[in-house]
């Protein structure tokens, strides 16, 4: 008898076309999940005859409440090295092995760019202009050279927007709670001297930190006051390093001029959520690492690690 594997979130339907999956056909029955499951309840019954379980990035929380109620798992598979929602504790108690696969950075930064650019010249709304009839050039771009990028994090992804903004003639400054002034020199950047610092001169500022209790709420309302109101905030790593109530009213009373974001503290956005009529905010639906290549990687590196896990040989294991 096969055993069964789950794919979740498998929201475009591509993880068993951009794959090849026939290594493991003979032993193995792949179902896979196009829509999200709200709830824990739905999701403990959509699994309870599965043997194994991938789950796209850190969309599904695999907590002991979960992992308790699902006896029959045997292997799950997360996409990317790091999850912070799997409790690898509660899997290893119930004999779960909990692998991961690789990823690449690029498609974040590239994303960065194009919601920072989205906002600096107002595409969207000049697309819907130019689609509906409406006025021939209604806004007014904003210049990228000379204006000063700062970046909240000089990590592997903030060091490649760093060079981006930078190839854009832009002055680029960083921060972050234990970056060295030898990293910033070292990636050709300026070290801000205090997170304030960075945020009173930033006329684009992206965030680019992982989150943890060091910077949950990194960004509250006061901080949010010490932009400028011509500055832009980019955020395509964690919903809960800013302060989600604080920022829509930064963009509803105009303090700021716009925001981009692709993270949101319950994904997929419910359909009444605030922030899908938030004014002076470009959004999309977490897409920083939805890409080719990524995908390619993540459910290739997948169908490895269910051959090597049948093999009695786990690779890539995390926890």
């Amino acid at each position: 008898m096969r055993l069964r594997c789950a794919v979740l979130d498998d929201f475009q339907n591509i993880a068993t076309t951009i794959a090849d999956w026939s290594p493991v056909h003979d032993r193995v029955e792949v179902t896979v999940f196009t829509e999200h499951f709200a709830t824990e309840d739905e999701l403990a019954a959509a699994l309870a005859d599965f043997d194994i379980a991938v789950t796209l990035r850190e969309r599904i929380p695999f907590r002991a409440s979960l992992l308790d109620r699902l006896p029959g798992l045997k292997l799950l598979i997360a996409s990317g090295m790091r999850n912070s929602v799997i409790d690898y504790a509660a899997a290893e108690r119930n004999g779960v092995t909990v692998c991961g696969t690789q990823g690449s950075s690029t498609p974040p930064v590239e994303l960065t760019w194009a919601l920072l650019l989205g906002l600096a010249r107002g595409i969207v709304a000049e697309n819907n202009a130019l689609r509906t009839g409406g006025p021939w050039q209604s806004t007014v771009g904003a210049d990228l050279y000379g204006r000063r990028l700062g970046l909240l994090g000089l990590g592997k992804i903030g060091s490649r927007v760093a060079q981006v903004g930078l190839a854009f003639g832009m002055e680029v400054t960083a921060w972050s709670p234990h970056l060295t002034k030898e990293r910033a020199d070292a990636v050709g950047v300026e070290l801000a001297a205090s997170k304030e610092e960075l945020l009173r001169g930033g006329d684009f500022v992206s965030l680019h930190l992982v989150l943890a209790e060091s910077t949950r709420g990194l960004l509250g309302a006061a901080d949010l006051a010490l932009l400028k109101p011509t500055a832009y905030l980019i955020n395509t790593s964690r919903a809960a390093l800013v302060d989600q109530d604080a920022l829509l009213a930064a963009l509803h009373e105009g303090r700021i001029a716009g925001a981009g974001v692709d993270v949101f503290d319950t994904e997929p956005l419910p359909a009444d959520h605030p922030m899908r009529t938030a004014p002076r905010l470009l959004a999309t639906p977490h897409l920083g690492y939805v890409s080719q290549a990524n995908y390619r990687t993540y459910y290739a590196q997948a169908v490895e690690n269910i051959e090597a896990f049948l093999a009695g040989a786990p690779v890539r294991r995390l926890g």
